[in-house]
């Protein structure tokens, strides 16, 4: 029997199959240090993909080279070959790549509490490197390769840190102050009860802690507007105390009661700058080196690292390199320089991160004093990254959106839309607010070139007219077939006993082709775990966030913040899913009482949250989609608050069903009532013929949101169909009709119950997703879940009771 593999490539991959992988794990890490920090500021699937493919490459790439180095020592032995100087050399470099770059360390939460696995992983990569050395004795190269060793295990040494101070526990702990044992009680009722002894009238006060009174006069933030600086100075006083958050501890009230003041002085856009930079500053130290590397002692060991990569540089000039493989040595040059060209950048992006400018400038005691030129330097280079707003053409002079160049940004700056209805006719949902950066501006034009501009378009048309004509020509050639021997099998029955099996077995290869299909949808697809993340990708789309959505969720919290005067009250108005702003519109009688929203409070307070959360989104689609002119609408306000409200009820349905880990806390059964609600609206439009092909998919879902409200809901849908199915379908139509008597002044109502079901989500949702969401690009909900928390709104934290000093006092 011949061998599998033919010799001539059984050599070829002998000879290439180190160097080949050599070159793979430094372009792998090539990738992660420039792309790697796209991960907070995009949620791109194709990006996300890359970045994590190239991570798992990254690791498996040195490994297998640590140990293929480590098998052809001895057969380079001997040869006498002077390459396994070469060889060896090279697998410090490995080492090197195994510690990664400082953009990342873990791709997710889970991955610090692994922590112990590369820690032993570094001992055992160490020990092979080392015998990889040893086994190459005597080595011209053995001072350069033990300095390449040094600067190895220094950065493995630094992401194994990195991944044991970013683990849940150890975080938690590096944020436990010192015990605070209090005061002296045993001491303190000793002598109290000396004292009474003795018949000497005594008695214990509580005197209030005298900083408290202090506080109130003392200014929380300067009188001008704040700087770049002033910003990131800020939130990073914040993000050192609220990334408790994430372990759940504890804040006393001194904490809440400064944060509250604070941000309560802030205008939306400081307050949306400044939790970006402390959502920024909570990815850093839980997905890079960033806690790591931002103290003296990361300093110099990354000062270490580079500099036993240029002594390694100078070492090897100097030896006599025509002795080597020409291509073995042009590898090494380029091992050695890029490393110190990726140990450049990387020392480029700490000096100029938000966390280097926090630590190297404090915030002034004197709020009013001058800018240094320190000071002024630092808003220069924060500047670029500061807010940027472009006017999108929704509507008049149109809404102010989110639009910076993509690596200036801190977070994806979108909005993601997913839509019920949309769904059920196959459409995806429009974007309202949507600019065209310059990625998107050079990649629609490239596909402007190649299928629209030139010949290529009329190629593909061609081709898909053909495909269209055979299958056409498929369904008409079956019809008649099945049609002809449908004839002659009436005619007679030995014809028909003949021919039925003709029949069957044409029919099975007409229909195999639409069979291979529908299998590969349900069955492949669901196999791999790939039907959602397709589905994700097909029906779901980005808006920019606009100022106006962000004014109008800042000042709903803030205005609701002011009747939180204690905890209960705090967790009682966080609790609040819609009913609060309910009953406090019905509370203001207008002078045609139509501002009464009892009968609405049904549809929130005696349903689940996931229920309300698909009530409300169906009955706005349908109050959205059943005012037919919008160019009627010309309130701006009105207009403003009809496009939010679409856009947060697209937004909860996103998270509701594309986030399932995210809103796992409050989610419930909400998959239930999503499928059963898509079946029933399947099933009408199917009744009602409801189609692309028939209304044009422009109009089809405000066809189908018409045929949908016409249906007569006199009698309420539960007592039609029971409790068996979880649809909401016609209950939300019902709802709908019930907004629709509000007239246009009803959608700054809905606006602002999606604001306060927005909020509820934020808070109760668990803390630890939250965090992990920043890695994919982060959502608006983890700014409202911080927002609230500066504001002292939520149950995710207990706040302790005031400080205060017990006094023994002696009457006279």
């Amino acid at each position: 029997m011949g061998e599998m593999i033919p010799p001539r490539l059984k050599k070829l991959w002998d000879k290439w199959n180190i160097r080949g992988v050599i070159i793979l794990s430094l372009f792998l890490q090539t990738i992660l240090i420039f792309f790697a920090p796209s991960r907070k500021r995009t949620a791109h699937k194709l990006l996300l993909a890359l970045i994590w493919s190239a991570y798992l490459l990254a690791d498996w790439a040195a490994d297998y080279a640590v140990g293929q180095i480590s098998d052809s020592q001895e057969e380079e032995a001997d040869k006498h070959s002077k390459n396994r100087e070469l060889l060896a050399f090279w697998s410090p470099f490995l080492l090197l790549h195994l510690g990664g770059p400082d953009t990342i360390t873990a791709l997710a939460l889970e991955d610090n509490e692994l922590w112990n696995r590369h820690l032993f992983s570094l001992v055992c990569q160490a020990i092979a490197t080392v015998y990889v050395i040893l086994l190459s004795t005597p080595n011209r190269l053995l001072t350069p390769t033990v300095i390449m060793l040094v600067g190895g295990v220094i950065k493995y040494v630094e992401r194994t840190a990195a991944l044991f101070s970013a683990s849940l526990d150890k975080f938690k702990d590096s944020m436990l102050q010192k015990p605070d044992p209090g005061a002296n009680y045993a001491k303190l009722m000793e002598e109290y009860e000396a004292k009474r002894e003795m018949n000497m009238p005594t008695e214990v006060i509580v005197v209030e802690d005298p900083e408290k009174g202090r506080e109130g006069n003392t200014p929380v933030r300067p009188n001008d507007v704040l700087t770049p600086l002033q910003e990131v100075q800020y939130a990073y006083k914040y993000f050192d105390i609220f990334k408790g958050l994430v372990v759940d501890l504890i804040f006393t009230n001194k904490q809440r009661d400064e944060s509250r003041k604070f941000f309560d002085s802030l205008n939306p856009e400081e307050a949306l700058s400044i939790i970006e930079v402390e959502l920024s500053l909570l990815y850093d130290s839980l997905f890079t080196k960033a806690e790591i590397l931002h103290n003296w002692t990361g300093v110099v060991f990354r000062f270490i690292a580079l500099g036993c990569l240029f002594a390694s540089l100078c070492l090897f000039r100097m030896k006599k390199e025509d002795t080597y493989d020409g291509f073995d040595v042009a590898l090494t040059y380029a091992l050695l320089i890029c490393g110190i060209a990726l140990d450049s950048i990387a020392l480029l992006m700490f000096c100029v991160s938000d966390w280097s400018i926090a630590r190297l400038r404090k915030l002034k005691e004197d709020l009013e004093e001058r800018d240094t030129r320190a000071d002024r330097v630092f808003n220069w280079v924060l500047g670029f990254r500061t807010l940027r707003w472009k006017p999108s053409k929704c509507f008049q002079n149109g809404h102010q959106v989110l639009d910076r160049f993509i690596m200036l940004r801190r977070w994806s700056e979108y909005i993601h839309a997913y839509n019920l209805i949309g769904y059920c006719l196959k459409i995806r949902p429009k974007r309202i607010h949507h600019t065209k950066g310059m990625v998107h501006i050079f990649f629609q034009r490239i596909i402007h070139i190649l299928f629209i501009d030139t010949a290529i378009k009329k190629t593909i048309q061609g081709i898909t007219l053909c495909f269209r004509a055979m299958e056409e020509g498929t369904r008409q050639l079956r019809n008649q077939t099945d049609r002809f021997l449908g004839n002659l099998c009436k005619e007679n029955r030995l014809i028909r006993k003949v021919i039925n099996p003709v029949r069957l077995f044409l029919l099975f290869w007409f229909s195999l082709p639409h069979l291979l299909a529908s299998m590969i949808d349900k069955y492949v697809l669901e196999f791999f775990g790939a039907k959602d993340l397709i589905e994700e990708i097909r029906f779901t789309t980005s808006d920019r966030l606009t100022r106006e959505l962000w004014v109008l969720i800042f000042n709903q919290v803030q205005y609701k913040h002011r009747f939180a005067e204690d905890q209960e009250s705090a967790k009682n108005i966080s609790s609040a899913r819609g009913d609060w702003i309910l009953v406090e519109t019905s509370s203001k009688k207008k002078e045609d009482g139509s501002s009464d929203h009892a009968i609405l409070l049904r549809f929130v307070t005696e349903k689940d949250y996931d229920q309300t959360i698909l009530l409300w989104h169906i009955a706005t689609e349908l109050f959205y989609q059943s005012q037919i002119d919008e160019k009627k609408i010309t309130d701006k306000q009105v207009h403003t608050n009809r496009e939010f409200s679409k856009i947060l009820s697209d937004y909860m349905m996103y998270l509701l069903i594309m986030q399932p880990t995210l809103m796992s806390a409050v989610s419930g059964i909400a998959k239930i009532r999503f499928r059963d609600t898509c079946a029933e609206a399947n099933e009408f439009f199917q009744r009602r013929h409801i189609s692309k092909s028939r209304h044009g998919e422009d109009n089809l879902v405000k066809e189908a949101s018409r045929a949908i409200l016409s249906v007569n809901t006199d009698v309420e849908p539960m007592d039609v169909k029971g409790d068996r199915s979880k649809s909401v379908l016609f209950d939300a139509s019902v709802l709908a009709k019930e907004l629709e008597k509000g007239g246009d002044n009803m959608w700054e109502v809905v606006s602002k119950v999606w604001v306060e079901l927005l909020c509820f989500a934020a808070t109760h949702c668990d803390s630890k997703e939250h965090a992990s969401q920043l890695s994919k690009g982060g959502e608006l909900i983890n700014f409202v879940w911080l927002l609230m928390a500066h504001f002292g709104l939520g149950d995710q934290f207990q706040i302790n009771r005031d400080d205060a000093r017990a006094k023994l006092i002696v009457a006279k």
